[in-house]
């Protein structure tokens, strides 16, 4: 059964600027996501498990897990995530501030959005308008 994974995205407001960044530093390799610790689930996450993303207090895209490595050893040891390149909108939900990340039941995980659910709509006027509860 899959299992998932939610961490903070510091220093990024919107799903739009996290794309800029990883064009800008890894424009050719893997998306990764590094942390100090390896998950002792790991194999659940890989099978069929997605990184949610917190932008300001709120969940707005999910990438597919695709693997999770154990990078150096002893004290040096890190941990590695590699994850699908394009990320999944989902529906906005709100989620307090934590340290490092945490796992994520797939009940609790947010619905995906349709691709046609945006239109030409910037991503945060989308934002607020849910937060008001007009869209």
């Amino acid at each position: 059964m899959a299992l998932h994974m939610i961490r903070l995205c510091v220093g990024v407001a919107t799903v739009e600027e996290l794309l800029e960044r990883q064009r800008v530093h890894e424009p050719r390799g893997p998306w990764l996501m590094r942390t100090r610790q390896t998950p002792k689930r790991a194999a659940e996450l890989v099978d069929g498990g997605s990184l949610y993303r917190v932008f300001k207090g709120v969940i707005l895209c999910r990438q597919a897990i695709l693997a999770v490595a154990t990078v150096g050893e002893g004290i040096a040891a890190r941990c590695e995530v590699t994850l699908d390149p394009t990320p999944v909108r989902v529906a906005p939900t709100p989620r307090r501030a934590f340290q490092g990340w945490r796992y994520l039941e797939p009940k609790d995980a947010p619905e995906d959005l349709p691709l046609e659910a945006f239109g030409d709509i910037p991503s945060e006027l989308a934002r607020q308008l849910r937060e008001v509860g007009a869209w």
